[in-house]
C-alpha cells in the first residue's frame, strides 16, 4: 500500500512539475510574442505542447482540415476533477437541453467557448490565445485557477487558417528587418485578395446559419456537439479604432432573453475593469449589434449561449506596428495584451455567474418546448413538385439540429402566406415539410422562418431579412397553432429508372439547382444535351419549357458509356429521369425540331484581381469547383489583354470595377460580337451602363433636388440611410419563357443590397423586373425604395452574334440564397 501511495506522490509531483515547467509562448516559439507572425501549425504546435505538459488539465479535439490541409483544433482547458469527466459533462449538458436523451449524471459547469481569428488578416487573435493558453494552466495565477474551479473552457485558437497563413507568409515576406509603421509602406498594405476570407474567399463569419463552408460545417459539428453557454468572437477592425467590448450596439434581435440582454452589462462591467486600470482607450454599444443570425455572436446567442463580439483596432493594415492618425503607434504586443485582458474578463465574467449561467440556459430551451416565442407556431412549406428544394432545405436544418416532419394527409389549416403576403385558409397536402417551434432549438427556427424581422432600430451592421422560404424558392405558409402532422420521413420518392435495351433518349424537368448540377456533370463528361422551348408531353408526364433532353444519337460517339454517366448522375442527384424509345411526343415539339436546341458544353472563365470584390469572386468560384463541379478557368485581370479570347464562350464578371481591366473595351466588345457571352453581375453591370453599343440604362435620379440645403450634421447618418437597401427581400417578376428564366414558376426573391436603378431594356429581353409593389420585407430606405420601383434586375441583350447577361442582384449571395443558383445556373448554360 505504501508502495502505491508513493508511486501516486510522485506522479502527481510530476504532474506538477510538468504544469509549472510548461514554457510560455515566447519560450516555446523562440521569440516574443508581438515580433513577428506565427505560422498556424506553430500556433497548434504549442498548444499540443501545452496538452502534453499538461495531461489532468488540457485535451486537444481535432475537429477538421481546412481545403489546403491546415488542421483545426479544439483546445478544452478543465480542473482535473472536469477534466476526468469530460465527455460526461458535455453529454449531461446536451440532455438537460433536450438535444440528447435521458438525465444528466454530473452537474453541468459553466462551458465557455472563445473563438479566435476566423478572419485570417486579423492576426493578433491567434498570438493572444497562446498566452491565454499558457495563463489557464498557470498554477501560480489565482485568477485563472478560480474560473477552472467553475468553468470548463474551449478555446478555437484559429478558425480560419488559410486565410491566417495567406496573410502571414504574405507579411512576414514583405516586411522590414525592423518594422516600418509608416501607412502607405509596403507591409501595411496587403495585395488582392487579402488574408481576410478562406480558401474560396468566403466569409467564415457570415456563414454560421448557412454553412456553405467546410470549416464552418467541421466547426459547427463540434459546436453542437457541446452548445457552449457563452461563446466570444475576437476580431480586429481599423487601426484608428481603439477596442470594442459589449454591451452590443442597438438592433438587438427582439427574441433576446432578459437574461441575455443583462449579461452582456455584466460582460462590459468585467471588462472595462482591466481597461479602465491600464488607461485603455474603448468603446462599447456602437456598431456591432445583434441581428443578422449567421455571425459568432447571433448563432450562439440564438441558440440559448450569450454571445459576443471583441474588436481591437488593428487589422491587416497595422502589422507588427503602424503609426496612427492621432499620433501613436500601435504596435501588434500592444493589441495581443488587449485581446488577452478582454479573454480574461470575459472568462472571469462567466465564472462568477456559473450557476445562473447554466440555470438561464436550461430555462431557454424548457421555454422553446413549452411555450416557444413568436406569433408562428409552424411553418408548412410546400413539397409538390419541389421536391428537390425541400431536400436542399432539409439538408440544412439537418446540419442546424433543426426537428422536422412531414404531413401525413391531407388537412384545411389558415396562416400568413409569404407569398400572398396576408392571412390565407390553405390544404396541408400530404408529404408538405413541417417545421415546429416546438423544439428545443424552436428560437432559432422562429428567427430563420418567420415573415419579418422586427427591427428597433434601422441602423444595423448587415441584411435584415432571411426568411428561409424566400431563400429556397418554396411557397410556404406560417400557421399561429403547432400541426400536429405525423411522418418524421417523406413519402416522397423517385420512382425507379425503367430502361429497355438502348432508349432513344433520357428526358429530365428542369425546375431547381439540382437539375443544374445534372446538367452541368453531363456536359462535363462530354455529353451533349438538348432542351426544348415549348411544354410537350410525352409517356404520360408533363415537361416545361428548358427540360433537359439527351439523345443518343447525338452522343453515340460515347458508346456504352453514354447510358452509364446518365443513369449514375441522375442516381446520385435524384433526378426522375424517363427513358423513352422514341423522339416523338403526345404534344409538342419533337426532339428533331428546330424548338428543340442543341446546348453548347461552355468554356468558363472568370476574373480576379484588383477591381474584384474577393467574396463575389470565391462565389462563382465555389460555384463552378464545389458545387456543381464543372470547369473554370480564372483569369487574373491584368492578364487580360493577352488572353486569347477565342478560347473561351462564356466570360463572367463578378462584382467590381473594370475600367482598368478592359479599358476602352473594344476586344471585349469585338470577342462578344463574334459569339462570346458576358454575364456581368452587381456592380460589373456599372462598366456597360450607358455606354454606346450596350443596352443598359441608369434611369435617371431625381432624388438630389429633394435634399434639404440645411440639415443637421449629426443626423448624416440616419439621412444617408433613407438611400440604402439592408438586405431587403424583393419578389421579382420572372419571364419564364426566356432561357434565363427556365425553371421558375414566373417569380423569384431576391436579397436585395443596393437600390437597383436600370431602366428596362429597350433592345433586348427584360426577363426580371420590379414592379411598383415588388417589396416584400426588410429594411428599404424611403429614397432607395422609390428608385427601385419598375427597375430591371436581369436582363438579356443581343450583341452581334454573342450575348451580355445583366444580373444587378447577385443570385448565389454568399452562397446560400438557393433558388438564385437556378438562375445563375441558367445564365451559364442555357442562354445562348
Amino acid at each position: 500500500m505504501k508502495k502505491v501511495h508513493l508511486f501516486i506522490f510522485f506522479f502527481i509531483n510530476i504532474l506538477f512539475a510538468n504544469a509549472q515547467n510548461t514554457k510560455t509562448p515566447d519560450e516555446f516559439l523562440g521569440y516574443k510574442l508581438g515580433t513577428k507572425f506565427s505560422f498556424h501549425h506553430r500556433i497548434v504546435d504549442y498548444a499540443r505542447y501545452v496538452a502534453a505538459q499538461n495531461p489532468t488539465q488540457v485535451k486537444i479535439f481535432d475537429y477538421g482540415t481546412t481545403f489546403e490541409g491546415r488542421p483545426l483544433v479544439l483546445v478544452a482547458v478543465a480542473t482535473p476533477e472536469n477534466l476526468s469527466k469530460l465527455d460526461e459533462i458535455r453529454t449531461s449538458n446536451l440532455k438537460s437541453i433536450g438535444l440528447l436523451e435521458g438525465k444528466p449524471t454530473t452537474k453541468v459547469p459553466a462551458i465557455a467557448w472563445l473563438s479566435y481569428n476566423v478572419h485570417g488578416n486579423e492576426a493578433v487573435s491567434s498570438e493572444a490565445v497562446m498566452q491565454v493558453l499558457y495563463e489557464l494552466v498557470n498554477k501560480s495565477n489565482s485568477t485563472t485557477q478560480n474560473i477552472l474551479k467553475n468553468t470548463v473552457v474551449l478555446l478555437d485558437p484559429c478558425i480560419n487558417p488559410d486565410g491566417r497563413d495567406r496573410y502571414a507568409q504574405w507579411y512576414n515576406r514583405v516586411s522590414n528587418q525592423s518594422f516600418n509603421a509608416t501607412p502607405f509602406a509596403v507591409e501595411h498594405n496587403e495585395p488582392w485578395p487579402g488574408g481576410r476570407f478562406n480558401h474560396y474567399l468566403f466569409d467564415p463569419n457570415r456563414d454560421w446559419a448557412w454553412q456553405t463552408q467546410e470549416i464552418s460545417q467541421q466547426r459547427l459539428k463540434i459546436y453542437n456537439q457541446w452548445m457552449p453557454h457563452l461563446h466570444a468572437d475576437f476580431h480586429e477592425m481599423g487601426p484608428n479604432s481603439p477596442y470594442y467590448f459589449p454591451p452590443s450596439a442597438r438592433p438587438y434581435h427582439e427574441d433576446l432573453t432578459a437574461w441575455q440582454r443583462e449579461f452582456q452589462q455584466t460582460i462590459g462591467e468585467y471588462n472595462k475593469k482591466y481597461f479602465d486600470k491600464n488607461y485603455w482607450l474603448y468603446f462599447s454599444k456602437e456598431n456591432y449589434d445583434l441581428l443578422y443570425p449567421s455571425y459568432g455572436d447571433t448563432y450562439p446567442s440564438y441558440n440559448g449561449a450569450i454571445g459576443m463580439t471583441y474588436e481591437q483596432g488593428g487589422g491587416g493594415r497595422a502589422g507588427i506596428a503602424i503609426a496612427k492618425e492621432d499620433g501613436d503607434t500601435l504596435t501588434l504586443s500592444y493589441r495581443i495584451s488587449h485581446h488577452f485582458s478582454a479573454s480574461l474578463a470575459t472568462l472571469e465574467a462567466i465564472s462568477s455567474r456559473a450557476d445562473k449561467t447554466v440555470e438561464e440556459f436550461v430555462k431557454f430551451f424548457e421555454r422553446n418546448k413549452n411555450n416557444p416565442v413568436g406569433t408562428y407556431k409552424s411553418f408548412v412549406l410546400k413539397s409538390k413538385g419541389n421536391e428537390a428544394k425541400v431536400k436542399a432545405l432539409t439538408g440544412l436544418l439537418d446540419k442546424l439540429q433543426i426537428n422536422y416532419s412531414y404531413a401525413s394527409k391531407e388537412s384545411s389549416a389558415s396562416g400568413f402566406g409569404y407569398q400572398s403576403l396576408k392571412d390565407e385558409s390553405f390544404k396541408v397536402e400530404a408529404n408538405d415539410l413541417v417545421i415546429s417551434t416546438h423544439q428545443p432549438k424552436g428560437t432559432f427556427v422562429k428567427i430563420l422562418f418567420e415573415p419579418k424581422t422586427t427591427l428597433e432600430d434601422s441602423l444595423t451592421y448587415d441584411i435584415t431579412a432571411w426568411g428561409l422560404p424566400y431563400a429556397y424558392g418554396l411557397k410556404a405558409f406560417a400557421t399561429k397553432e403547432k400541426l400536429s402532422v405525423g411522418n418524421p420521413q417523406s413519402s416522397n420518392t423517385i420512382p425507379v429508372l425503367t430502361v429497355e435495351g438502348k432508349p432513344y433518349a433520357y428526358v429530365a424537368s428542369y425546375s431547381s439547382f439540382e437539375d443544374v448540377k445534372f446538367l452541368s456533370q453531363i456536359l462535363a463528361k462530354g455529353i451533349k444535351v438538348r432542351f426544348n422551348e415549348n411544354p410537350f408531353e410525352m409517356s404520360g408526364r408533363k415537361f416545361d419549357v428548358g427540360s433537359i433532353i439527351i439523345t443518343r444519337t447525338n452522343n453515340l460517339r460515347m458508346g456504352d458509356e453514354f447510358d452509364k454517366i446518365i443513369q449514375t448522375a441522375a442516381k446520385n442527384l435524384n433526378i426522375n429521369l424517363l427513358a423513352t424509345n422514341s423522339g416523338m411526343v403526345s404534344t409538342g415539339n419533337d426532339f428533331g425540331s428546330g424548338s428543340v436546341n442543341v446546348l453548347k458544353n461552355p468554356r468558363v472563365a472568370v476574373i480576379s484581381g484588383d477591381g474584384v470584390s474577393p467574396t463575389a469572386f470565391g462565389e462563382v468560384w465555389h460555384f463552378f469547383e464545389q458545387q456543381i463541379n464543372y470547369p473554370i478557368t480564372v483569369i487574373e485581370g491584368s492578364t487580360f489583354g493577352r488572353v486569347p479570347l477565342d478560347q473561351l464562350d462564356v466570360l463572367i464578371l463578378a462584382d467590381g470595377s473594370y475600367d482598368r481591366i478592359f479599358g476602352n473595351g473594344d476586344a471585349l466588345k469585338k470577342w462578344i460580337q463574334g459569339g462570346g457571352k458576358v454575364i456581368a453581375m452587381e456592380g460589373a453591370t456599372g462598366y456597360f451602363a450607358d455606354k454606346d453599343g450596350f443596352g443598359l440604362k441608369r434611369k435617371k435620379d431625381s432624388s438630389d433636388k429633394d435634399k434639404p440645403e440645411l440639415k443637421t450634421y449629426n443626423t448624416r447618418e440616419r439621412e444617408s440611410i433613407s438611400e440604402q437597401v439592408v438586405g431587403a427581400i424583393y419578389k421579382v417578376d420572372i419571364d419564364k419563357t426566356h432561357p434565363l428564366g427556365y425553371g421558375t414558376d414566373g417569380s423569384y426573391y431576391l436579397l436585395a443590397r443596393d437600390p437597383y436603378n436600370f431602366e428596362y431594356i429597350k433592345d433586348g429581353w427584360n426577363v426580371g423586373y420590379l414592379k411598383d409593389n415588388s417589396y416584400v420585407t426588410g429594411f428599404v430606405g424611403q429614397k432607395a425604395k422609390d428608385k427601385m420601383k419598375n427597375t430591371l434586375v436581369f436582363g438579356v441583350q443581343d450583341l452581334g452574334r454573342g450575348k451580355i447577361v445583366y444580373l444587378a442582384d447577385d443570385p448565389i449571395f454568399r452562397g446560400f440564397w438557393y433558388s438564385g443558383k437556378l438562375i445563375f445556373g441558367n445564365a451559364v448554360f442555357l442562354v445562348y
